[in-house]
């Protein structure tokens, strides 16, 4: 009989985000279920990876009878299944499932990190966000975080004092080398994005304070005022109710002619195969993809010192590293890359050699199926 391994998360898109093709890999060797909110992407796991799922619904946000319903769900969940192992990912799944499998007794109970929001809230927010991680990691027996960036705040925080490592060298996901490269056909869907005259640079993420949107647009006009001829593509959604840019940057976005804003795609490659280089400004970041899949595609980027983005790119090789929230340090890395195109060809040259080295997709999955067998070998309850 195959030992079970349940993998959840709050909502099933995560799941289907970090996931897809990895929950059928595991399969082979365990009696694999997904655990997460009801949801379309649910159907989607269930057809694509050829699992069995269970749908039990979790707030994002705290809710504290809402929370006190799915944890004695989530309770009475596992008390049938029984797995071996539960392995959570977002916060709200891992409190919950974290605290459920500790009630219920399940052997291994990890849960993976993949970014805190704690570091950059204050006041009560932040206090109530550093308890829950606590119980989170109190009750789990094993604690995963992302990259080394979070394993430090989650050290230096005291939110635990368990050991902690990060499998291989960060990352949850790994990077589609094969996906992620410049072949024929997206060359060609790119051929009506691009435009050889403009230098590109390109955003991909939630137009939303937080990544950094309001810094981007100022130091944009700064070099437009300058009388630099370049372009900006944002992909991605404005997300107004949540974390909205400040009206003058949204009005910019709309009267501005060097930038493009074309909201979500769901596939961004044309749109890295038409860019010169990726900025992303964020202010906080568990481990970005976009910044390992523009690698992929050949693209240095732009990023700030932040968990993450520091551990992806080495400043001045594949990339710049600057301050975060630092309007001036960001117009002075995009002038730097208009001033400099051959320094633009340089790093692209290099850039995706380091994402292959480091976070190659099935390098990342060999890295988490090795860990299962680590500690089911070492029969650590």
């Amino acid at each position: 009989m195959k030992t079970k391994l349940i993998r959840a998360s709050t909502v099933p898109q995560s799941l289907a985000t970090f996931c897809t093709g990895f929950l059928k890999e595991l399969s082979e060797d365990y009696e694999v279920v997904a655990l997460s909110s009801h949801g379309e992407a649910m159907s989607f796991i269930a057809e694509h990876e050829g699992i069995r799922t269970i749908a039990v619904d979790m707030e994002r946000h705290i809710s504290l009878k809402k929370d006190i319903i799915s944890l004695w769900l989530l309770m009475k969940v596992l008390r049938k299944e029984r797995p071996a192992i539960i392995h959570s990912i977002t916060p709200k799944a891992g409190l919950l499932c974290m605290v459920a499998a500790w009630v219920i007794r399940v052997p291994y109970r990890i849960h993976t990190f993949t970014g805190l929001v704690f570091p950059t809230s204050t006041g009560l927010k932040r206090k109530v966000l550093m308890v829950t991680d606590w119980i989170t990691c109190a009750c789990a027996t094993h604690i995963i975080p992302e990259g080394e960036g979070v394993k430090e705040d989650l050290l230096n925080y005291r939110i635990t004092r368990k050991p902690i490592k990060v499998l291989g060298y960060g990352n949850v996901r790994g990077v589609d080398l094969v996906h992620y490269d410049r072949t024929i056909k997206v060359i060609k869907d790119a051929e009506d994005i691009e435009d050889k005259t403009l230098f590109t640079f390109v955003f991909i993420g939630r137009i939303v304070r937080d990544k950094g949107i309001n810094e981007l647009i100022e130091a944009t006009r700064r070099l437009q005022c300058e009388g630099y001829k370049f372009r900006i593509l944002l992909v991605g959604p404005f997300e107004d109710d949540l974390d909205p840019i400040n009206e003058r940057t949204k009005d910019f976005i709309i009267k501005s002619s060097c930038i493009r804003a074309v909201g979500r795609q769901n596939d961004v490659r044309p749109w890295l195969a038409a860019s010169d280089v990726l900025v992303f400004p964020s202010y906080r970041e568990g481990f970005p993809n976009v910044v390992l899949e523009a690698g992929a595609m050949g693209l240095p980027s732009i990023v700030t010192d932040i968990n993450g983005s520091r551990e992806i790119i080495q400043n001045g090789v594949n990339g710049i590293i600057i301050p975060f929230q630092n309007v001036d340090a960001l117009y002075h890395a995009m002038k730097d890359f208009l001033d400099n195109p051959e320094e633009v060809k340089r790093m692209s040259s290099t850039a995706r050699g380091i994402i292959a080295e480091r976070y190659e997709q099935s390098f990342v999955r060999k890295c988490q199926k090795d860990f299962y067998k680590e500690i089911l070998g070492n029969n650590i309850h």
